[in-house]
C-alpha cells in the first residue's frame, strides 16, 4: 500500500527550520565574528554579510518560495505572483551576498574564484536566474500557449529541484571551507562557535530536504488534476 504524505505537516517544518537557520547564521554573524557592515576597516564584518545573505535571502527566501504552492491558502494565481516574487527577491538579495564576498576580497587583498564554492556559487547564481527569466517568460508574462507551459512546466520543476540542491550542498561546502579557515587561525575545533556553524550547516541540509520533499507531497484536499501545477518551482 502507498504511502501518503501530505504537504502540510512538511511545511510546518520547513517554516521551523527556516527560523532556526536564519537565527543561527545571524547569532554567528553577530554575536561571534562581530557584526555585519559594508564598509569598515574590518574587513571580516563585510564578509559576514555574505553568508547573511546566501542563507537567508537566497536559500530561506528560495525554500519558501518554492513551499508557497502548498503553503499558501490562495488561489493559484496569486501564489504564482508570490512565488515569482519571492524568487526574484531571493535572486537580487543572492547577487548582492556574492558581491558582499567580491568586496571583502578586493578590500582585503584576497584571490577571487580560487575555491569549489566560488566556482559553484557563480554558476548556480547564473542557473537560478536564467530559470526566473525563463518561468517569467512562459508562466507569467508575456506568458507561453498552453501547450508550451504544459510541456515546460515538468522540466521547469526538474530544473529548479537541480538548481536548489546545488545551492543547498554549496551552502554546506561554504561553510566548511569558512570554518576550515577559522580553525586553521586558531578557533577552538570543539568549542561553542565551531559547534554552532555545523549545526547551521546541519539545520541548513535538513531545511532544503524538506523543501525538496513538499514538492512532491499531496496537497491537502486538491483536485487530483490540480497536482502538477502546484509544483512548480
Amino acid at each position: 500500500m502507498a504511502v501518503v504524505v501530505k504537504a502540510t505537516p512538511l511545511t510546518f517544518v520547513v517554516h521551523a527550520l527556516a527560523v532556526a537557520c536564519a537565527v543561527m547564521v545571524l547569532v554567528w554573524c553577530i554575536h561571534f565574528r562581530g557584526g555585519l557592515a559594508w564598509e569598515a576597516t574590518n574587513k571580516s564584518l563585510i564578509f559576514n554579510i555574505h553568508p547573511v545573505l546566501m542563507l537567508i535571502g537566497f536559500i530561506i527566501l528560495g525554500g519558501e518560495a518554492i513551499v508557497s504552492y502548498k503553503s499558501l491558502p490562495f488561489k493559484k494565481e496569486v501564489k504564482k505572483v508570490i512565488h515569482l516574487v519571492l524568487h526574484a527577491v531571493a535572486l537580487i538579495l543572492g547577487i548582492v551576498g556574492i558581491w558582499a564576498a567580491f568586496k571583502f576580497h578586493n578590500e582585503s587583498s584576497i584571490l577571487n574564484l580560487y575555491s569549489l564554492h566560488s566556482w559553484l556559487g557563480i554558476g548556480i547564481i547564473v542557473l537560478y536566474g536564467l530559470q526566473w527569466i525563463y518561468g517569467f517568460v512562459t508562466f507569467f508574462y508575456p506568458g507561453g500557449s498552453s501547450s508550451l507551459r504544459a510541456d515546460s512546466l515538468p522540466w521547469h520543476v526538474l530544473f529548479g529541484i537541480f538548481v536548489y540542491s546545488l545551492a543547498i550542498a554549496n551552502a554546506a561546502i561554504g561553510f566548511l571551507e569558512k570554518l576550515t579557515f577559522l580553525e586553521s587561525a586558531g578557533l577552538d575545533k570543539v568549542g561553542a562557535e565551531a559547534y554552532l556553524v555545523n549545526f547551521t550547516a546541519i539545520a541548513t541540509v535538513l531545511f532544503g530536504a524538506f523543501v525538496l520533499l513538499t514538492v512532491y507531497a499531496q496537497k491537502d484536499q486538491e483536485p487530483e488534476e490540480d497536482y502538477s501545477s502546484y509544483s512548480a518551482i
